[in-house]
């Protein structure tokens, strides 16, 4: 109940504090109306201590030792603590790095509860628990590193203001889900207001909600917004942490995307931007990093979880527990296993829900997160646990399936419930139009929502989300100007980023004033485009591809905190771009054949005799096991029916779609189908919008030009057989 300078008093009111029992949960800093009660989790150490700081000179006035241990929970209550108040904590216990425990008492940390942070985080040198030059973790440093560190502040989260608007709990097969960086999108927007780019608030405004609602997204999946650190790495080198994958308090909005006015009126804002995207009727999905946190290897600052209790929270090498296991790369793994751990995922996770009002997660490196002793497992602890749970099941639930790790690829083994990151569509399509021999066979698979990877246990189409560009890897505006990656920037001499691409300059790399190629890129990128959107599955598009946002060839731009890294919405390559993207996102929302739930295997369909998907050869007859083993065949179509089995997708309209990755034009004679109907254009890769010249329907069994690299997309119609059916540039 003392510090160093003497007994702990309100600053304010001068009166001495005093700290009683209290109890042990909730864990975090909860205000009751009166004071606030204190509890954190540690199975070693000896003792914990709250600290509580001045609000404008960042003083600690108070360090008050927690005076009960219950069930591995240190806990008190302060009279007179009140929301607003910054506080952190202070661990005592062994420094044996030997034995896993590195408890420093000097070093402030963060609590894995708070809700907010004062400030951003930035790796100083002061919060290693070991002295940092000597490069030996067995040291012991014993600067204070409360003036460099963040620190949580009690909230009440009863004084928040409602929500106007419902969540709109779109279903997944009407998905189009949007990835973005939440600085990035808007620091260049024209009709953000200056003042606001960058933050939570610019996503609320009505141009950034127009601008979604135009080209048809029903869902923004923002990179980390989960308070995270700088890590000394960068900022040695001028960088920053740009893509926010370092994180040191899982339940706390990062303070960076905030205005200069942050502390509690940061969870306002995020509130409200959510409340605005809801309004809109699109929902918000978080990217979380559960699988490390920014504390990285032995090296790394002493911040949180670190020094609360580093044998609990990290996976420690069992040969020598001075080392962490580094299945994610980034130099610990956080040990989700562990019963507290576990409840700190669900905890924090269930208050971007239930607090903050947000739809979905999508798990970074879940692989990790699904890691159990004995390797990989759709059934372990932390994948049961959410799929139990009465919140999180009812959420979206994304998981990227893989890590670094041994054994750490799992495309398609994550249980029901979740969704899945589908790398194999992404490289199968840039493949194809690419014009890689052998790789049609493949992509009509992927084309039908990859049932290879997830047709079991009643997984559905929409469990595959496709995408071929994302926030790792290049744009697509990149992905169709450079053969290789460009890189030097990240100032790791272009070693870093994916080295294989299954890119294509189409004749010179990067910028060029060629008509030729100008036009061969433009179209390139509307065939990726319609492709995503017209599979079966769950469509998700990269934020600025819809304006060909390039990236100056740099596809691992996570610390380009600048215009390298932020959309250029006037500067793009491709004006009309986004009315091509907003058609195709049409032309999905108005044909349910193209977004089913159910898998479709050309099953005969009871009510017609026609089979529910068949794939159609140039010469309009069934494409042949022939023509998918040759290696040069690169155009083909399908023709898309609803499911055989009973569902409300099919509103009887079919849909044709046919896609040649060669350079020439091919005469493609269109299949038949049901007595007295044809195909009507609706789409064409070739037209910079997308809308056909010609929409009048054709008939069946005549030849249609299919231009070089292009996509047509036709709906089923009934032929009109009277002169003069109109005229006009066929699509």
């Amino acid at each position: 109940m003392k510090t160093a300078s003497g007994p702990a008093a309100d600053p304010e009111s001068g009166r001495p504090l005093e700290i009683r029992s209290g109890r042990p949960w909730p864990l975090g800093a909860a205000f009751d109306g009166e004071g606030t009660n204190f509890a954190v989790f540690s199975a070693n150490a000896t003792a914990i201590e709250v600290c509580l700081f001045a609000p404008l000179t960042g003083r600690e006035y108070a360090r008050l030792t927690l005076p009960e241990y219950t069930d591995q929970v240190f806990h008190g209550y302060v009279p007179g603590v009140v929301p607003g108040t910054a506080y952190g904590f202070r661990a005592h216990g062994p420094y044996e790095p030997e034995a896993g425990h590195r408890f420093n008492p000097n070093k402030l940390l963060i609590d894995p509860y708070a809700a907010v942070l004062s400030g951003r985080a930035r790796a100083s040198d002061v919060m290693c628990g070991f002295q940092p030059y000597t490069h030996d973790d067995g040291s012991f440093d014993t600067r204070d590193s409360a003036p460099v560190v963040p620190k949580a502040l009690v909230v009440d989260d009863g004084l928040l203001a409602p929500f106007a608007h419902a969540a709109p709990k779109r279903p997944w097969s009407d998905s189009v889900v949007y990835e973005a960086h939440l600085r990035g999108l808007t620091m260049r927007h024209p009709g953000v207001p200056e003042t606001l780019r960058g933050t939570y608030e610019a996503l609320a405004e009505p141009a950034m909600l127009d601008h979604l609602v135009r080209l048809g997204v029903t869902a923004v999946e923002l990179l980390p917004i989960q308070a995270f650190i700088d890590d000394s790495f960068l900022t040695r080198k001028g960088l920053t942490n740009y893509w926010g994958y370092s994180p040191i308090a899982y339940g706390a909005p990062e303070p960076r995307y905030d205005r200069p006015a942050r502390g509690i009126g940061t969870l306002e804002r995020v509130r409200a931007m959510v409340d605005a995207l809801h309004g809109a009727g699109i929902e918000v999905i978080l990217d979380v990093v559960y699988n490390h946190t920014g504390e990285v290897d032995q090296f790394g600052p002493t911040l949180s979880f670190r020094g609360l209790d580093n044998a609990t929270y990290y996976r420690l090498n069992p040969e020598r527990p001075r080392w962490y296991i580094n299945d994610t790369g980034t130099g610990n793994t956080l040990n989700v296993g562990h019963p507290a751990v576990l409840r700190l995922v669900l905890d924090t996770l269930r208050r971007w829900v239930l607090v903050l009002g947000v739809d979905g997660f999508r798990f970074d490196l879940a692989a990790t997160l699904g890691r159990e002793p004995a390797g990989f497992d759709p059934d372990g602890r932390f994948l049961a646990a959410i799929r139990q749970d009465p919140v999180l099941s009812s959420v979206k639930l994304i998981a990227e399936p893989w890590d670094i790790g041994p054994g750490g690829y799992q495309v398609g083994r994550f249980p029901p419930g979740f969704t899945e990151w589908n790398d194999r569509f992404r490289d199968t399509v840039r493949r194809f139009w690419r014009g890689d021999d052998g790789v049609s066979a493949d992509l009509a698979t992927r084309l039908l929502g990859s049932a290879d990877l997830y047709d079991r246990a009643g997984r559905r189409p929409y469990t595959s989300v496709n995408f071929v560009t994302a926030h790792d890897g290049f744009t697509l505006a990149d992905l169709v100007s450079y053969a290789d990656k460009h890189n030097a920037a990240n100032l790791e001499d272009n070693r870093d980023g994916h080295s294989d691409n299954h890119s294509a300059n189409h004749g010179r790399e990067g910028p060029t004033d060629d008509p030729g190629i100008r036009e061969i890129r433009a179209r390139q990128m509307r065939n990726l485009v319609a492709t995503v959107l017209l599979a079966q599955g769950t469509p998700m598009l990269l934020a600025g591809d819809e304006v060909a946002n390039g990236q100056g060839g740099n596809n691992n731009a996570y610390c380009q905190d600048n215009p390298t890294g932020w959309v250029d919405w006037e500067g793009g390559g491709d004006p009309d771009l986004s009315a091509f993207v907003a058609h195709v996102a049409a032309v999905r929302r108005n044909h349910p054949v193209v977004r089913q739930s159910r898998f479709l295997h050309a099953n005969r369909r009871t009510g017609d005799g026609l089979l529910d998907v068949e794939w159609i050869a140039p010469t309009g007859a069934a494409a042949t096991p022939e023509n998918w083993n040759s290696p040069c065949f690169r155009c083909f179509g399908v023709v898309l029916r609803g499911s055989t089995l009973p569902h409300l997708e099919d509103d009887g309209r079919a849909v044709l779609i046919l896609l040649n990755a060669d350079a020439d034009p091919v005469s493609f004679v269109l299949p038949w189908g049901r007595p007295g109907h044809g195909w009507q254009p609706m789409l064409a890769t070739t037209r910079p919008d997308g809308v056909p010249d010609d929409v009048v329907p054709r008939p069946a069994g005549r030849p249609t030009a299919l231009p070089g690299r292009s996509l047509l997309a036709f709906a089923e119609a009934p032929v009109d057989n009277r002169p003069n059916r109109g005229a006009g540039r066929r699509a």
